[in-house]
Protein backbone atom coordinates (compact mmCIF):
# COMPACT_ATOMS: atom_id res chain seq x y z
CA UNK A 1 0.00 0.00 0.00
CA UNK A 2 1.23 3.38 -0.94
CA UNK A 3 -0.17 6.63 0.42
CA UNK A 4 0.86 9.52 -1.10
CA UNK A 5 0.39 13.58 -0.13
CA UNK A 6 -2.75 14.74 -2.25
CA UNK A 7 -1.14 18.06 -2.69
CA UNK A 8 2.69 17.37 -3.44
CA UNK A 9 1.96 13.94 -4.83
CA UNK A 10 4.94 13.00 -2.45
CA UNK A 11 4.75 9.69 -1.14
CA UNK A 12 4.28 9.43 2.63
CA UNK A 13 4.62 5.94 3.55
CA UNK A 14 5.41 2.64 0.95
CA UNK A 15 4.67 -0.59 1.60
CA UNK A 16 2.80 -0.02 5.16
CA UNK A 17 0.41 -2.19 6.43
CA UNK A 18 -2.66 -0.67 7.75
CA UNK A 19 -1.85 -2.17 11.50
CA UNK A 20 1.00 0.53 11.77
CA UNK A 21 -0.81 3.28 11.30
CA UNK A 22 -1.75 4.34 15.33
CA UNK A 23 -0.22 8.03 15.94
CA UNK A 24 1.02 7.98 11.98
CA UNK A 25 1.10 11.59 10.24
CA UNK A 26 -0.78 11.65 7.57
CA UNK A 27 -1.31 15.10 6.78
CA UNK A 28 -2.97 15.83 3.38
CA UNK A 29 -2.90 11.72 2.45
CA UNK A 30 -5.05 10.87 -0.60
CA UNK A 31 -6.76 7.63 0.90
CA UNK A 32 -10.14 7.81 -1.21
CA UNK A 33 -11.50 4.98 -1.87
CA UNK A 34 -9.23 2.87 0.43
CA UNK A 35 -10.23 -0.09 2.25
CA UNK A 36 -8.86 0.77 6.13
CA UNK A 37 -11.66 -1.69 7.88
CA UNK A 38 -10.32 -2.45 11.18
CA UNK A 39 -7.48 -0.04 11.07
CA UNK A 40 -5.91 0.94 13.87
CA UNK A 41 -5.44 4.97 13.36
CA UNK A 42 -6.20 6.11 16.94
CA UNK A 43 -4.06 9.04 17.75
CA UNK A 44 -3.15 9.78 14.02
CA UNK A 45 -2.46 12.84 12.35
CA UNK A 46 -5.08 13.03 8.91
CA UNK A 47 -6.01 16.70 9.25
CA UNK A 48 -6.75 17.49 5.42
CA UNK A 49 -6.82 14.24 4.25
CA UNK A 50 -8.76 12.64 1.48
CA UNK A 51 -10.76 9.85 2.73
CA UNK A 52 -13.93 10.69 0.15
CA UNK A 53 -15.53 6.88 -0.15
CA UNK A 54 -12.97 5.18 2.39
CA UNK A 55 -13.76 2.28 4.30
CA UNK A 56 -13.64 3.08 8.06
CA UNK A 57 -15.96 0.47 9.07
CA UNK A 58 -14.96 -0.50 12.59
CA UNK A 59 -12.05 1.37 12.24
CA UNK A 60 -9.81 2.83 15.67
CA UNK A 61 -9.39 6.98 15.21
CA UNK A 62 -9.92 7.72 18.66
CA UNK A 63 -7.92 10.73 19.52
CA UNK A 64 -7.03 11.39 15.90
CA UNK A 65 -7.45 14.51 14.74
CA UNK A 66 -9.04 14.74 11.17
CA UNK A 67 -9.75 18.62 10.96
CA UNK A 68 -10.88 19.53 7.48
CA UNK A 69 -10.66 15.77 6.33
CA UNK A 70 -12.82 15.23 3.31
CA UNK A 71 -15.19 11.82 4.54
CA UNK A 72 -17.93 12.62 2.40
CA UNK A 73 -19.42 8.60 1.54
CA UNK A 74 -17.19 7.23 4.09
CA UNK A 75 -18.19 4.05 5.60
CA UNK A 76 -17.27 4.89 9.66
CA UNK A 77 -20.42 2.24 10.97
CA UNK A 78 -19.13 0.99 14.38
CA UNK A 79 -15.58 3.09 14.20
CA UNK A 80 -14.64 4.53 17.75
CA UNK A 81 -14.25 8.26 17.30
CA UNK A 82 -13.76 8.68 20.97
CA UNK A 83 -12.45 11.88 21.51
CA UNK A 84 -10.92 12.75 17.54
CA UNK A 85 -11.22 15.77 16.18
CA UNK A 86 -13.58 16.41 13.67
CA UNK A 87 -13.58 20.05 13.10
CA UNK A 88 -14.53 21.17 9.59
CA UNK A 89 -14.20 17.96 8.57
CA UNK A 90 -16.76 17.33 5.85
CA UNK A 91 -19.22 14.41 6.71
CA UNK A 92 -21.35 14.57 3.88
CA UNK A 93 -23.38 11.02 3.41
CA UNK A 94 -21.22 9.64 5.81
CA UNK A 95 -22.39 6.18 7.38
CA UNK A 96 -22.07 6.70 10.94
CA UNK A 97 -24.06 3.82 12.19
CA UNK A 98 -22.98 2.52 15.48
CA UNK A 99 -19.96 4.92 15.56
CA UNK A 100 -18.53 5.89 19.07
CA UNK A 101 -18.60 9.61 18.86
CA UNK A 102 -17.90 9.97 22.72
CA UNK A 103 -15.75 13.41 23.41
CA UNK A 104 -15.56 13.81 19.73
CA UNK A 105 -14.80 17.83 18.89
CA UNK A 106 -17.70 18.58 16.45
CA UNK A 107 -19.46 21.39 15.90
CA UNK A 108 -23.32 21.66 15.50
CA UNK A 109 -23.73 21.62 11.33
CA UNK A 110 -21.64 18.60 11.83
CA UNK A 111 -23.82 17.07 14.47
CA UNK A 112 -26.78 17.62 12.42
CA UNK A 113 -25.25 15.38 9.55
CA UNK A 114 -24.64 13.18 12.12
CA UNK A 115 -28.56 13.07 13.10
CA UNK A 116 -29.61 13.11 9.39
CA UNK A 117 -26.99 9.95 8.66
CA UNK A 118 -28.84 8.08 11.70
CA UNK A 119 -32.24 9.29 11.05
CA UNK A 120 -32.50 11.28 13.63
CA UNK A 121 -33.71 15.01 13.83
CA UNK A 122 -31.74 18.21 15.95
CA UNK A 123 -34.42 20.32 18.15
Amino acid sequence: MEIKNRFSGKVIFSDVSVAHLAGADLRGADLSDAHLAGADLSGADLRRADLRGADLSGAHLSDADLSAVDLRGADLSGADLRGAHLSDADLSAAHLSDADLRGADIHKGQAELIAISLGMSIT
